[in-house]
């Protein structure tokens, strides 16, 4: 009954704050029809890939009918299945910056929002995990913003999330501008499992938000799989699609 008389109170609520801080969009900041959205000008520039793709490493396929990937045929990665809602490019790209370096955590939303629809076939032995911090940037930063994702998508998939098991234990220098061989030395050895009684036989579904060349992901996958891990998938926000983007 309570219930019931509150639901009016609440929505003239709702209203009053749509009309003093109306929903803008997550790309370009105008004013738009829903939180945490893209206006239509937005959501012509985003790359949306979705379910698509190599059935194993999810980059597009174009002009071919076959399900996996060339390269995945000749040297298949450490992680089973990866999945990214959207292409790196200047809307996804500027929607991470603004989440890690701008404190906009809102936008965790957003990107567990158009992330949701990635989820696989998985059993009930299934575990989120955000890709983990060195405690030194994690102090410094206040929050894994990989781990506000993951804690949104575990609330819509209703799946446990845990954010301890996996740990980095080596701070690595920055990765950006180097190529794929030395972005996977700068990885190696970084992480570890501390719990593998947490993980020994589970489907562990790795949370971030940019995949760029993958080291960093894979890093991850080979500490799991030696902890008993029995499947590691990936499932991020934005992906490279292109190799030049790596250079931005």
């Amino acid at each position: 009954m309570a219930s019931a008389v509150m639901r009016p109170v609440r929505g003239l609520g709702k209203l009053l704050l749509d009309f003093a801080l109306p929903p803008r969009c997550a790309g370009c900041g105008d004013v738009s029809d829903d939180v945490g959205a893209f206006c239509p000008s937005c959501w012509r520039e985003l790359e949306w890939l979705g379910n698509s793709g190599c059935q194993r490493c999810g980059l597009p396929l174009a002009g071919t009918e076959a399900e996996t990937c060339a390269r995945c045929l000749a040297a298949p990665p450490k992680l089973d299945r990866i999945r990214a809602a959207v292409a790196y490019d200047d809307i996804p790209r500027s929607v991470a910056l603004r989440l890690k370096y701008g404190r906009k955590v809102a936008l965790a939303r957003t990107m567990a929002r158009y992330m949701a629809p990635l989820r696989g076939d998985w059993d009930g032995n299934t575990i989120l995990m955000p890709v983990p911090l060195h405690r030194w940037r994690l102090w410094g930063r206040g929050f894994n913003q990989s781990g506000l994702v993951a804690r949104d998508l575990a609330r819509r998939w209703d799946l446990p999330v845990d954010g301890h098991a996996l740990q980095r234990v080596r701070r690595t220098t920055p990765l950006k501008g180097l190529n794929h061989v030395q972005r996977r030395k700068a990885v190696a050895s970084a992480f570890k499992v501390a719990d593998s009684a947490a993980i020994k036989g589970a489907t562990v579904v790795l949370v971030d938000d940019v995949l760029t060349s993958g080291s960093t992901a894979e890093g991850c996958a080979r500490a799991l799989r030696r902890a008993g891990a029995s499947r590691v998938e990936l499932i991020c926000w934005a992906r490279v699609v292109r190799p030049s983007q790596l250079m931005r």
